[in-house]
């Protein structure tokens, strides 16, 4: 296919969109990403179909991606003509068909339902979307259509300028198409911010008659949904960065390395590399030039470690998935020993951008050492947790508190888990710390591929520690000792301070471990495992004293150091008896009960239960 043939579908697709926001139909967006389903978007979509079905009502239902705001699932959009598009949150199957039938029928918007209104549009006293305290700080550049085309649409992206930074790139040189990455100052996304144009020009130089470039959507972290979300929401964008990556140096191939736990994103990846294939994007002479590209999705088995690019190369050749030493490095003799490239799914989404609006634009966002936006998710004890997009430079107190609206009312911030389990706990004293890749390392932390996880005051930094390097050693592929004997080790030092057992030489013993194990692992995985333990021994070593050498857990989490008393607020209901598995909590109905500590074990269900939170622990 020429460009000219793409510019005439194109036009099209433009054309088709206009009318879309020119029908005289009412529209409805429900958020049907992963986190709109598990909040129950699928019912809602069900309830507006059998009101439609029932009443004659001709509206236009389309499923979009996650818009960002998680805390507020399943999300509902209502695009009424002449009227502002009005966003609903918390939307139940009864609360979506009341707003249908008030909005649509009677001309009553539900004001007490709605979040804001979309499109820049105002409605006398509600808000518009980018006037929200969790919008205000963010630029949206990589999630620009999520939440707004459908993603399964190859026209809706066309018609937001989908395609053009393919096209700009394949009238350049492929030396032309590494220095606009180079100028807008792209670092890679997946954690390591290395320079994005420096590894397309070493593979770009590499010798070899057959050249690969690979996405890495092997999103691992817990608590990480970037990616997905990514997928889910507007795919192209990703796909549209691989086949720049593929022209830029010279390769052939493309494969997308996903999580088989990413069914949906899998869905709507196929469905996009279909539609390329269908429009002459993939194959050969693409959009008239000399250049034939293809694209293949493989699902890992969700193995962490393969978020390291060799053990993901060992993994898309059939091996076990565990990395190698280097050099030589993938971009010299990577997949089947030819030069590739991996890219994080976000850094190629960037890509899109950078081709499609110039470099300039992309560096003048963000910080002088980090330019760009980075995406994160914002999870754990914040108010408003969800999927951001800020610029780099932004600082953690912005973020949290800003956008995330801070911890819940009457706890206290205790620190910021950034970069997953390969990354570290930041406190309160450093909430000024601006998002970099310098400044989160030189704080003992890593950005990772942007997972966020705020910790308050009932959060145990010796149980955190345990948790992130808990997962991290069953993940280890036990290929290199440090890896898989250390952080067993370092494990079995955590899990003696948590049970009151361990030493004030237990301590140095911990960080000797660590210190090793950073040093001698042969991979990331095993380099970074440590960090959780190094950045709470760094900044919350009074917790682990306590835990030493006061015999208790100050956040009242550390199972066998915390003991639970009953007060004199207790009113006798008996529903903390009637819930204790172990029969440890005695009284007659109407007097106040007693736990006896012998037989306790600590699983809280009497402090569910209570109605007068008369169960005290400590």
């Amino acid at each position: 296919m020429s460009m000219h043939t793409l510019d005439a579908i194109r036009e099209t697709a433009c054309r088709e969109w206009q009318a879309l926001e020119q029908d005289t139909r009412p529209r409805v967006l429900v958020g049907a990403a992963t986190c709109g389903r598990a909040a129950g978007a699928l019912p809602v979509i069900e309830a507006l179909r059998t009101m439609q079905a029932k009443e004659g009502l001709d509206i236009v239902m389309t499923e979009v991606g996650c818009l960002g705001l998680c805390c507020v699932e399943p999300v509902m959009c209502v695009l009424k003509p002449g009227q502002p598009a009005i966003l609903y949150g918390n939307v139940t199957p009864p609360v979506a068909v009341e707003i249908a039938r008030r909005w649509l029928l009677e001309s009553d918007p539900c004001p007490d339902r709605v979040l804001a209104t979309l499109n820049g549009q105002r409605m006398d006293g509600l808000p518009r979307f980018d006037e929200l305290p969790m919008v205000q700080g963010q630029v949206r550049l990589i999630l620009r259509n999520c939440g707004v085309i459908d993603p399964t649409s190859f026209h809706h992206y066309l018609a937001r300028g989908g395609y053009l930074g393919l096209e700009h790139a394949l009238r350049m040189a492929p030396e032309d198409v590494i220095e606009q990455v180079k100028v807008a100052g792209l670092r890679g996304r997946g954690g390591a911010g290395f320079p994005t144009w420096f590894k397309w020009q070493l593979a770009r130089r590499a010798q070899g008659d057959t050249k690969y470039v690979i996405a890495n959507a092997d999103e691992g972290d817990p608590g990480a949904f970037m990616n997905r979300s990514l997928l889910e929401g507007d795919p192209h964008s990703m796909l549209e960065g691989l086949t720049i990556a593929g022209y830029a140096i010279g390769a052939g191939q493309g494969y997308v390395y996903a999580r088989a736990e990413y069914p949906l994103a899998v869905q709507r990846l196929r469905n996009a590399i279909g539609q390329m294939r269908e429009a002459g994007l993939l194959g050969r002479d693409i959009l008239g030039s000399a250049f034939a590209f293809d694209i293949d999705v493989r699902e890992g088995a969700g193995a962490f470690v393969c978020g390291e690019e060799t053990a993901l190369i060992a993994s898309l050749e059939g091996h076990r998935g565990m990395p190698r030493s280097r050099p030589p490095f993938p971009a010299q003799a990577g997949l089947r020993g030819q030069p590739t490239i991996i890219n994080n799914v976000e850094t190629l989404a960037a890509v899109s951008h950078v081709l499609r609006d110039g470099p300039d634009r992309y560096a003048g966002v963000g910080a002088a050492a980090a330019r760009g936006t980075k995406t994160f998710s914002l999870a754990g004890k914040v108010q408003r947790t969800g999927l951001i997009e800020v610029p780099l430079g932004a600082t953690l107190r912005q973020i949290i508190f800003d956008i995330g609206g801070g911890v819940p009312e009457g706890r206290t911030f205790k620190a910021v888990q950034t970069g997953g389990p390969s990354g570290g706990c930041i406190p309160a004293s450093l909430l000024d710390t601006p998002v970099e890749y310098e400044s989160l390392q030189a704080a003992g932390s890593i950005m990772g591929s942007g997972g966020l996880v705020v910790l308050d005051d009932r959060n145990c930094a010796v149980d955190i520690a345990h948790y992130f390097l808990s997962f991290t050693q069953e993940e280890s592929c036990g290929k290199c000792p440090p890896c898989r004997a250390g952080t067993r080790r370092m494990l079995d030092i955590l899990e003696r301070i948590k049970a009151g057992e361990g030493t004030l030489a237990d301590l140095e013993r911990l960080e000797t471990l660590a210190q090793a194990v950073k040093d001698g692992s042969l991979c990331g995985l095993g380099q970074t495992a440590p960090n959780p333990v190094l950045s709470t021994l760094r900044y919350f070593r009074d917790e682990y004293l306590a835990h030493i050498a006061e015999g208790r857990c100050p956040a009242a989490v550390c199972r066998a150091l915390i003991t639970y008393e009953i007060t004199e607020d207790c009113n006798g209901c008996t529903l903390c008896v009637l819930v204790c598995p172990t029969n440890a909590i005695t009284g007659k109905k109407k007097e106040m009960h007693a736990i006896d500590p012998t037989l306790c074990v600590r699983c809280g269900a009497c402090i569910d239960s209570c109605n007068l939170d008369a169960i005290l622990v400590h």
